[in-house]
């Protein structure tokens, strides 16, 4: 059997300012106000995340949680999350902890370290002005002990 050839009309994207192949480049208009250049990873305040918990405890009927989580744009797994951390303790480890890797805690005898440093330094001072004073003071000594002028 064979297939008939099939003509097709010219479609809007072949015309006279174009090649055959290609289609016409299409620009955007204006870039929305409302949009950022890059996304930004959302953060609750730790009064956010009390009423939204408040919220989700308060509606224990069908469909409420749910209704709540879109309206909200979470997982539940965020409010296990967030359960987890309120029962822990405090309002502040509510708090969205911030990324990245954490400085390395202070080491409890650096301060004494630098202290004890700063000592040995005043003190290899002082030794080296009292031992430029007895050098003095044996050169102004004669062999017999006494000053000589």
């Amino acid at each position: 059997m064979v297939m008939p050839n099939m003509l097709t009309e010219p479609s809007a994207a072949t015309g006279p300012g174009t090649e055959e192949s290609r289609r016409p480049t299409i620009v955007s208009g204006p870039a929305s106000p409302e949009l950022t250049a890059a996304p930004r990873r959302r953060s609750f305040t730790a009064r956010d995340k009390l009423r939204i918990l408040a919220e989700i405890d308060r509606a224990a009927g069908t469909g409420g949680i749910g209704a709540i989580l879109r309206r909200e744009g979470l997982y539940s797994s965020a409010l296990s999350d967030w359960r987890r951390q309120r029962d822990a303790g405090a309002l502040g480890a509510l708090t969205p902890s911030k990324r990245g890797p954490k400085p390395p805690a202070p080491n409890p005898l650096a301060a004494e370290l630098a202290s004890t440093r700063r000592d040995n330094i005043r003190l290899q001072q002082r030794l080296e002005r009292a031992e430029a004073i007895i050098e003095l003071q044996k050169n102004e000594l004669g062999s017999d002990g006494r000053l000589w002028r």
